[in-house]
């Protein structure tokens, strides 16, 4: 996907936070989600480098060694139904201040070689109450026998699944935290 379908302030998250540089075996996109809950509600889901599966539908089980802290890698097993059991991870960024994740796979038994993520969360007003906009990317190799096309499909489902659940997740907690509207100037 490009940015020509985004407003300014999405294109430049994504020129800030999003632009990958795709090699000509790799492809690479990002995906924006409008989620009714506000940035903090939904950035405490995302930066659990250590549980991703609080919102990710695909993840049974995480195992972080050690402190969390840029390096670190999270083993995460994958629920039947995908072309994976397990996924080894790093995490390359953690910054609370901007609200960036970001992600490599390093190993498991699946074909997303080179896989780079990042994840980023922006506070907006929806309907008159604080809500986010969540940008996410990546950059993959296309693997052997498929197309870019074929390849950035599938990257694209699983992370608007992901997003999907982050947003049902985050809106479910808001209803129960009763975020008060912002008055509006």
């Amino acid at each position: 996907m490009n940015a020509n379908g985004f407003c300014g302030v999405e294109k430049e998250y994504i020129r800030k936070h999003h632009l990958h540089e795709p090699k000509e075996n790799q492809c690479s996109s990002f995906l924006v989600k409008h989620i009714r809950a506000p940035v903090h509600l939904v950035w405490s889901l995302v930066r659990r480098f250590d549980q991703p599966q609080k919102y990710k539908p695909f993840i049974s089980r995480c195992i972080v060694q050690g402190d969390l802290e840029i390096g670190s890698l999270r083993e995460v097993d994958v629920k039947s139904g995908l072309p994976a059991t397990t996924s080894t991870e790093r995490l390359e960024l953690l910054d609370d201040d901007e609200h960036i994740l970001s992600v490599r796979i390093v190993g498991g038994d699946h074909r997303l070689r080179n896989y780079s993520s990042v994840i980023s969360v922006h506070p907006e007003v929806i309907d008159g109450r604080p809500g986010t906009l969540v940008l996410e990317s990546f950059v993959v190799d296309v693997p052997e026998g498929n197309t870019k096309d074929e390849t950035c499909y599938f990257v694209e489902a699983l992370i608007n699944c992901n997003l999907k659940s982050l947003a049902d997740v985050s809106e479910r907690l808001a209803v129960q935290d009763r975020t008060e509207p912002i008055d509006q100037v």
